[in-house]
């Protein structure tokens, strides 16, 4: 593959189960100022805009976050105004996690955590993924194939200590 050439190995976003919890409690207080306008006075339904918005915000928020994996770094787009998009490339990738927390488990989701040695994104997080298994899979097999390529090593220095008590500048410690 020549250096030039970019593939798209996987492309998705979270599953909206992440606003669960937030949703709920939106309807709620959506079905608590629908009953207070019912009671007493119409006007209080415009207060119903307030949790609609909210809704609505955290929607879109998710529906527009993609993650993109291609065969060289990981791109986030994010943003409901305004676009962001954030990198990291593939070889700083140092470690990944699967997490698959029971409730997600009934919904086939899981969760891919990736720590990674970019000083800008030290961690990504792919939120309630389908196929989480085949996506870390993949990022893991693209990991070893660029560090390949590249001739890259990751390697990690758990401490500013070094050995027999001389730190790195080599003062004593």
């Amino acid at each position: 593959m020549a250096s030039g050439e970019e593939k798209i190995v996987w492309k998705g976003r979270s599953h909206q189960i992440v606003n669960f919890w937030p949703l709920a409690a939106s309807a709620l207080l959506l079905i608590l100022i629908l009953i207070g306008a019912l009671t007493w006075r119409g006007w209080v339904a415009w207060g119903m805009c307030a949790p609609l918005s909210y809704g609505g915000w955290l929607y879109l928020g998710t529906k527009l976050k993609v993650f993109e994996l291609t065969s060289e770094r990981i791109r986030i787009y994010e943003g409901i105004l305004n676009q962001k998009i954030n990198e990291v490339e593939l070889y700083r990738v140092k470690d990944t996690r699967l997490e698959k927390p029971f409730w997600l488990r009934l919904f086939g989701l899981s969760h891919i955590i990736m720590q990674t040695s970019d000083r800008s994104l030290p961690e990504v997080s792919i939120l309630a993924v389908r196929g989480g298994v085949e996506i870390r899979e993949k990022l893991r097999k693209q990991v070893e194939i660029l560090r390949d390529q590249k001739r890259v090593r990751e390697v990690d220095f758990d401490g500013a200590d070094g050995v027999d008590g001389v730190d790195f500048e080599g003062d004593a410690v």
